[in-house]
């Protein structure tokens, strides 16, 4: 079921009204682009621009002199795997025409910060050239489909990313604006009747209400937060030890808006079991629930999670039976132990290689004493690597010969960058979305923020004599959660410039929310609301208790209501 653009709901918001009446998403792009005197696109291009990958923004940090565009562009990354050839492109490509850093964002991507106007024509041409692309990774359509990035070698994980990149290119929108306007360099031909008639086959003229987003997992890992994603796929191993199919998990997310209690964080709940050859119908028949029924009028409740919470997980399970002519099989048992990454050297079941590099905040970038960029591209270029960013912000250098192994340890210490210190645990525990000065969400700082206040808590767990526990911390500028904070065991939400929220409770495997604790703390005031909680907790905790799980036994038995 599409929706023609007569039969829109009476109420719905603009941007399903920009949508539905140019559902190319070519908008003027292609004549701000060609105009020398403009250094920015017009309020409605930049709705369209978030479909071909690109965020317009601006330079907060310079409001006060007046507003300096800048434009954000995120790759389109099945799985988070980059060949050799293509990270070296996007290291020169960033260098060339955006801020000279590498982003790896929450979802196995790469962003491109401080791109001019007259950068994106090359900056995307370049990245088409590598056989990659920036189309679909934002936007009311599918975002890029993650997958576990520890299991570069097996049968078991070459099949799970396999589906993965399936997924991803079954479900990306087919408007032949994006070739046009960045790889031709012209405008759409509007008058072309192929193009005026132009309806995604997919998703119709107004494409999805918001985003959508797709997992898998392998247990007892869960390194990709399954049960954040909108669709999640946990693959489940036969006796022989191979892929025997999925559990399908739907209606997860984490976005919510302050003092709005519709909206909230959600996690997915477990539909069924299908076997792996049925995959893609099922992603495809998720995908369409939500194009069909997921909220128009208020984009700050359109996500699939209110669509399972408005009508209930029995009302899902129903309409995707219906739409699959066929019902999924009852769940298999998995069971998650753990999420996160792990660092430094170890084998992969092929004999070869992998090294995992903690990425502080995911920005690769060259400072004064830790040159990670230059050392990366070094690497990779003299070893031929692959390339594999995590959901964690890190990333893992993969398929490497063991002969050369000392070589590259000596190459990146050379750089500053020494993989047999790469933080504390509690430091690699930890995650910030980029926010101030870029995002236009932003409340407050996350990125240029955590690091110093991870310094300030390992001082706080060194004085109660927790120097080596490793406890998941997340910050975001804002509550949309895109470092998914609200399934950490502390989650810092920023509320306004200097203030936060404290979110307490999440677990080790992801698989709890936690709860608000503190609201609206100034910063500097984060430590002191600490000090309390983490010296009852060296005090009170049960052996191997983790923080999270000692929260949700005591202080919720304690204050069951949030603060």
């Amino acid at each position: 079921m599409t929706i023609p653009l007569n039969d829109l709901p009476s109420k719905v918001s603009p941007v399903e009204l920009l949508k539905a009446g140019s559902p190319t998403l070519a908008g003027t792009i292609a004549q701000t682009l060609a105009d020398p005197v403009s250094d920015r696109f017009s309020d409605n291009d930049s709705q369209f621009l978030k479909f071909h990958g690109i965020y317009q923004q601006d330079d907060r940090d310079l409001r006060k002199t007046g507003k300096t565009y800048i434009m954000m562009v995120r790759l389109r990354l099945p799985g988070g795997v980059l060949t050799p050839a293509q990270y070296l492109a996007c290291d020169a490509l960033a260098a060339r025409h955006a801020n000279n850093t590498l982003r790896v964002t929450s979802r196995q991507s790469l962003q491109f910060h401080g791109v001019l106007k007259s950068n994106l024509g090359p900056l995307i041409r370049g990245i088409h050239e590598t056989l990659l692309s920036t189309l679909a990774a934002c936007g009311d359509v599918n975002r890029n489909v993650i997958a576990p990035p520890s299991s570069p070698a097996d049968d078991f994980g070459r099949q799970v990313h396999a589906h993965a990149r399936q997924i991803a290119l079954a479900l990306a929108p087919r408007t032949p604006a994006y070739h046009s306007i960045w790889i031709d360099g012209v405008a759409l031909n509007l008058e072309d009747p192929k193009t005026r008639e132009f309806e995604d086959p997919l998703y119709g003229r107004t494409y999805l209400p918001r985003k959508f987003k797709i997992g898998f997992a392998i247990p007892p890992v869960n390194d990709c937060d399954i049960l954040s994603n909108c669709c999640g796929f946990i693959a489940i191993a036969g006796d022989n030890g191979q892929l025997r199919g999925y559990n399908l998990v739907a209606g997860g997310g984490m976005g919510r808006s302050h003092g709005n209690e519709a909206t909230f964080p959600r996690l997915a709940d477990v539909m069924g079991f299908l076997p792996s050859d049925r995959v893609e119908e099922v992603a495809r028949a998720v995908l369409t629930i939500h194009r069909d029924f997921g909220g128009r009028a208020d984009r700050k409740h359109a996500r699939l999670k209110y669509v399972l919470a408005d009508r209930g997980v029995a009302w899902f399970r129903e309409e995707l039976d219906r739409r699959l002519g066929f019902k999924l099989d009852e769940a298999r048992p998995f069971q998650f132990d753990r999420q996160g990454d792990l660092v430094g050297w170890r084998r992969q079941a092929d004999g070869r290689l992998a090294l995992g590099i903690f990425v502080e905040t995911g920005r690769i970038k060259d400072q004064q004493e830790v040159r990670m960029k230059t050392a990366l591209r070094e690497v990779v270029r003299k070893f031929e690597p692959e390339v594999r960013l995590t959901p964690a912000n890190n990333l893992l250098l993969a398929q490497v010969d063991p002969e050369y192994q000392e070589e590259i340890t000596r190459l990146l210490a050379a750089h500053g960058v020494r993989i047999h210190s790469q933080g504390s645990l509690l430091r690699r525990a930890s995650m910030a979305c980029v926010s101030l000065p870029t995002c236009g969400l932003g409340l407050a700082e996350s990125e240029r923020c955590l690091p110093d206040l991870i310094t300030r808590i390992e001082a706080l767990l060194a004085e109660t004599g927790l120097e080596d526990q490793e406890i998941t911390i997340r910050m975001t500028g804002c509550p949309n959660g895109c470092a998914r904070p609200y399934l950490a065991e502390i989650g810092f939400v920023g509320k306004a410039p200097g203030r936060y929220q404290i979110w307490l409770g999440g677990n080790a495997s992801s698989t709890r929310l936690n709860r608000l604790w503190r609201d609206n703390v100034i910063e500097t005031n984060l430590i002191a609301e600490l000090r309390p909680l983490v010296t009852r907790y060296a005090r009170e905790r049960a052996a191997g208790e983790s923080f999270g799980d000692w929260v949700a036994r005591v202080l919720w038995a304690e204050s069951p209501a949030t603060a």
